[in-house]
């Protein structure tokens, strides 16, 4: 089995929900850390994930709104800086396609999730590091979707409208997209970069 370290510079996880009940407000965590153990010649094998988000990355383009985001209010990242997932099982539902289920951990709250995970493929490709083509490198992509209502998470801060309604929706879709490179690749280029 072969292990894959995420990529994080081409890994992130995105979000939606629904704002003042007419528009979907979007978001983005950039620098998503982890690993999986994954076999691209047997996709259906066994496999593993686990990853791992600052939570104060979080990004909407708006300062204002990711100050209040990053507060007590919404994600409190000063107690709980990180978001964590970690799989308990995986299993195949198609030729690139996987059910993947895991514990999502979320300021302060552990719940189980399940990730709608579609396999994109592998392929050979140069990594460069301070202007040098370091490559070439092994890579696998994946795509993976869920949601969750964040209120399950303590996450339940909202405002009413004055003609009915709430500012923020319950349900908060979740898109993962992840890059991730062989173990033995990332390995080859540390020992590459510890000897310049």
């Amino acid at each position: 089995m072969t292990k894959w370290i995420f990529e994080s510079g081409h890994s992130d996880a995105a979000f939606a929900v629904r704002h003042m009940m007419v528009s979907h407000m979007r978001g983005l965590f950039k620098n998503v850390h982890g690993s999986m153990d994954f076999d691209p010649d047997n996709p259906a094998g066994a496999a593993a994930v686990e990853a791992t988000i600052n939570a104060a990355g979080i990004w909407t383009g708006d300062d204002e709104r990711d100050a209040h985001l990053r507060g007590a209010d919404f994600l409190n990242v000063e107690t709980h800086p990180e978001i964590a997932f970690r799989s308990t099982e995986v299993r195949c539902a198609g030729e690139a396609d996987f059910i993947v289920t895991g514990d999502l951990a979320l300021r302060g709250v552990t719940r189980p999730v399940v990730l709608a995970t579609h396999y994109l493929g592998r392929w050979q490709c140069p990594y460069w590091e301070g202007g040098k083509d370091l490559g070439p490198t092994t890579r696998i992509g994946f795509v993976a979707t869920t949601a969750i209502n964040r209120h399950h998470f303590g996450v339940s801060w909202n405002a009413p409208l004055d003609r009915g309604g709430v500012v923020v929706g319950d349900e908060v879709a979740i898109t993962l997209d992840v890059e991730a490179i062989a173990e033995s690749d990332m390995q080859r280029i540390a020992g590459i970069l510890q000897g310049e």
